[in-house]
């Protein structure tokens, strides 16, 4: 019996500590989990290519440096500058004694360019695009802007234009400027550094991808040589080695860009864009290191896999509201002066969002109504057929949104489901007189119940 009793109480005990223990021992949730992905870098951010929805952000405002990913900027005003005719692609350039000499520099990227020779800009763009070569860059500038000074000013005036935020340029490589032999840009410190949140550069990255698609034409291309079939022929090597055949090649998507970095500086960063199954995202991170606090090409590659795979895991393009969409709430607005009292509302076109795939039943429409449109609360006829009254915006009923990197959410009109005609004078003069007597009842109504 007494043994009976022991092990009565043995299980009595040890039940409480089995239950702690089970507690204890759940993993979080996939969601939970995946809320902060704990990567080993200064900064990083995870974006939708196509409508700049951020999908991930770690410490994404605080400006650092960007080494080589500076070029991206040098890229848009490239491209813009051909757009607009002011440069082509077969203009050639004459080499100067600045970009010769930092041609020379092989501990630096660089195609040797000869004093006395030309260069195309196309080839002086694939240089810089795939081999990061520096002089090539910067004989780039010099053609757009006559000096690299003169093209720095225009690279932080571009940057105000695409709403960049605490960015500074002080050279078109992204190279510390005591690298350039002491001509660096005027106006700028002898040992200064392009600096940017990792926000902005994605938002960068986000507007050159938009404005000049054809960047990847280029960023794409693994392997090319410089001046083929002549004496200054080098190979170029695309830094980029995720892409297709590389050494630290994404086998879970395409890898198609952008734009790697290094200086003892900015550590290891990287601008990755990649797609899959019609999506498209662009990753950034920088000063990348490893389980030791080692910078290296493959830390900064295994951080934006890591970036990728949590993106098309997790998010995919959902229609949160579709068109035609009535709102429960408010499916009408009141009409003045028409020949009906009501009008009904609906949405136009369909909103789609790249989010969360377990979290679609937490983004919510909510109706905008344009009040500019109402009088007194309501629409004035004559109203057509289609007119719009407004838009609905989407909205996370719980959790952390990040919103998008322009800081413009997506929205859709809201329109009228029919036309109302004016009422004519007659009918305007007997709603007048109801309207009169309505009022004046609801005035003696008042006042008696005043009375009592």
């Amino acid at each position: 019996m007494k043994s009976v009793w022991n092990k009565a109480l043995v299980r009595w005990l040890i039940l409480p500590m089995l239950l702690v223990s089970t507690v204890v021992a759940q993993p979080k949730s996939a969601d939970a989990a995946d809320d902060n992905l704990n990567l080993l870098v200064d900064s990083a951010i995870l974006i939708d290519a196509d409508s700049g929805k951020i999908l991930y952000e770690q410490n994404a405002d605080t400006a650092v440096g960007i080494a080589s990913m500076t070029k991206m900027m040098t890229e848009y005003l490239m491209f813009e500058a051909i757009e607009k005719g002011q440069i082509k692609w077969d203009q050639r350039y004459s080499v100067t004694d600045y970009t010769y000499r930092i041609s020379q520099d092989r501990r630096l990227s660089n195609v040797p360019l000869r004093e006395d020779d030309s260069y195309t800009i196309k080839e002086l763009y694939e240089a810089m695009a795939i081999y990061s070569a520096n002089a090539a860059t910067i004989a780039i500038a010099e053609t757009i802007a006559g000096t690299e000074t003169e093209f720095v000013t225009m690279m932080n005036k571009k940057a105000d234009e695409l709403g960049l935020e605490g960015y500074k340029f002080v050279n078109s490589t992204g190279l510390n400027n005591a690298d350039l032999q002491g001509s660096h840009p005027e106006g700028t410190g002898e040992t200064d550094e392009n600096v940017m949140p990792a926000k902005s550069v994605a938002k960068l990255a986000y507007h050159l991808m938009k404005d000049y698609p054809e960047v990847l034409e280029t960023t794409s291309i693994p392997t090319m040589k410089f001046r083929e079939g002549t004496s200054d022929e080098i190979k170029m090597d695309n830094w980029n080695f995720m892409l297709p055949g590389q050494v630290f090649e994404y086998k879970n998507a395409t890898v198609d860009g952008l734009k790697t970095g290094t200086t003892d500086f900015a550590g290891h960063c990287f601008t990755g864009t990649a797609t899959k199954d019609g999506m498209r995202v662009i990753a950034v991170v920088t000063k990348a290191v490893d389980s030791k606090g080692q910078g290296s090409y493959k830390a900064r590659f295994d951080a934006t896999a890591a970036l990728f795979n949590y993106g098309f895991s997790q998010f995919s393009k959902e229609e949160i509201v579709p068109a035609g969409y009535k709102f429960k709430k408010q499916k009408q607005l009141p009409v003045q002066k028409g020949k009906e009292d009501f009008v009904g509302i609906t949405v136009k076109d369909p909103i789609e969002m790249v989010i969360k795939t377990s979290e679609k039943d937490l983004y919510v429409p909510k109706l905008v109504i344009d009040k500019k449109k109402l009088t007194d609360g309501s629409l004035e006829a004559a109203i057509k057929e289609d007119e719009v009254v407004g838009q609905v915006e989407v909205v996370k009923s719980e959790g952390t949104d990040y919103g998008y990197i322009t800081g413009k959410s997506v929205t859709s009109k809201v329109v009228t489901n029919d036309a109302v005609e004016r009422a004519s004078w007659f009918s305007l003069g007997l709603q007048a007189v109801g309207h009169f007597f309505a009022n004046l009842w609801d005035g003696a109504k008042g006042f008696v119940t005043g009375l009592f």
